[in-house]
């Protein structure tokens, strides 16, 4: 186990650094406390690791030891993370999930680094040269029944990836998708986007993301958040999305609306639908 990471039940923490060179990522792998099907752990693999792999372990600790309440089956959980102590690495996560061409920002703080977008298509060709053979050398892997998770700019990380490598994942879980992102790029991957047979795909937002809650009409910025919710569209470019994705015959799409929910607020609560989507009882 790496040293200083958090200790977490049934979880295995460890960093693991690109072949080409760069910085380390930090990984966690949850492994069922039990013998593996014959064709090997279904798995999950969660973008944020860092923010998500204490509540996406919690759930399916509880639910997949009573599978028959809960209809969930055990599987791994693979949590893709930075090594750092907070819940997100704000640069690096700009990099990895930005999809090409990518453009430069200023810092996000003082003295910080330039912010570069862009680097989706090296992230992918990680997990899936690097990362994946490597849980696989560690746990029996079912190569058929495996789903990638992504909220915000990691659920517009799981759009790019599926229609730029749709073979990777037979299950696409995209939470609060940032579509609209760098004049909504993603959309051009969308057109070149031939399909995957068996495909399973998740959109889903918060109600919060297009509406200001309650709270937030007692906020001095009110009228400014309210104008960028409605410029973003997050709500309804997730929804249009889940439907251009179900009129493909060879995709299953649906898309869920998580009531009472923000942006942030939705995270755990995504990670429990997601967990349900990809080891449920309606899951292949």
């Amino acid at each position: 186990m790496t040293e200083n990471a958090p200790s977490i039940p049934e979880t295995i923490v460890f960093d693991l650094a690109p072949k080409a060179g760069g910085p380390p990522y930090r990984i966690f792998l949850r492994v069922p406390p039990s013998v593996a099907p014959e064709a090997g752990w279904p798995a999950l693999y969660l973008l944020d690791g860092n923010a998500v792999i204490g509540t996406a372990v919690e759930a399916i600790r509880v639910q997949a030891d009573y599978p028959t309440g809960t209809g969930i089956r055990q599987a791994a959980i693979v949590a893709i993370g930075y090594p750092t102590d907070a819940a997100y690495d704000s640069v690096r996560r700009s990099w990895d999930m930005g999809p090409p061409p990518g453009k430069t920002y200023p810092p996000h703080a003082p003295d910080g680094p330039d912010v570069r977008t862009g680097g989706a298509d090296d992230f992918l060709a990680f997990i899936e040269g690097e990362l994946k053979p490597e849980i696989a050398r560690r746990i029996p892997l079912d190569r058929a029944r495996q789903a990638l998770f992504g909220h915000s700019f990691g659920g517009l990380f799981v759009l790019h990836a599926l229609f730029t490598r749709p073979e990777a994942f037979a299950n696409w879980i995209s939470i609060s998708p940032a579509i609209w992102w760098e004049d909504a790029v993603v959309l051009g991957s969308e057109t070149r986007f031939s399909g995957g047979t068996g495909t399973r795909v998740l959109l889903a937002a918060a109600e919060y993301e297009q509406a200001l809650a309650p709270f937030h009409e007692r906020l001095d910025d009110r009228e400014q958040r309210r104008a960028r919710y409605a410029a973003n569209r997050v709500v309804d470019n997730a929804r249009e999305m889940a439907d251009r994705l179900g009129q493909r015959p060879e995709i299953e799409a649906e898309f869920v609306l998580f009531e009472g929910e923000t942006h942030m607020s939705v995270l755990p609560v995504a990670v429990n639908r997601a967990i349900r989507f990809a080891f449920g009882p309606d899951a292949p």
